[in-house]
């Protein structure tokens, strides 16, 4: 294993983020269209690309270790690292793009959680106001078809009629 199969690693775990990029994007749809309908599948399919991401950080990592120790620096290095020690050559370009495409997905993917964040929690306040709004005691019509609360005190009636 080398530099070549960190690269396709990399790629990979590129691929990953757009997807969850894409996917977030698909939930704030929902959120904002207020498609409640979907929005549990939506959520569901967001947490599968989160697993494949976190499957494709470990693999990257093992592989990390691996390059790190043939191009001298600790085995436990960030991709920062790499970059810093990757040999004369092409390597050192192509790592620096992984690591800059990488962050400006991550980047957007945290932009994308927070607003869908805030969607949710607004969501949930409206749904909670509307609860609270909901009365026990419900007006009743009137001969007149107005809605009219019931008295709850006292009647007088006139018996004379």
């Amino acid at each position: 294993m080398g530099a070549s199969e960190l690269s396709a690693l990399l790629w990979r775990e590129r691929e990953l983020l757009e997807l969850l990029v894409f996917k977030l994007d698909e939930e704030q749809l929902l959120l904002t269209n207020g498609k409640t309908r979907w929005l549990q599948q939506g959520t569901r399919e967001v947490e599968q690309v989160l697993g494949h991401v976190r499957d494709a950080g470990l693999a990257r990592s093992v592989e990390v270790a691996a390059v790190a120790l043939d191009w001298g620096t600790a085995e436990d290095a960030t991709l920062r690292e790499l970059v810093a020690h990757a040999p004369a050559g092409p390597w050192s370009e192509i790592m620096a793009a992984h690591l800059k495409a990488m962050g400006e997905l991550t980047t957007q993917i945290k932009e994308l959680r927070d607003a869908n964040e805030q969607l949710l929690r607004s969501a949930v306040r409206s749904s909670q106001e509307t609860l609270a709004d909901v009365r026990a005691n419900t007006q009743t019509y009137d001969a007149t078809g107005a809605a009219g609360a019931r008295p709850t005190g006292s009647r007088l009636f006139d018996q004379i009629l």
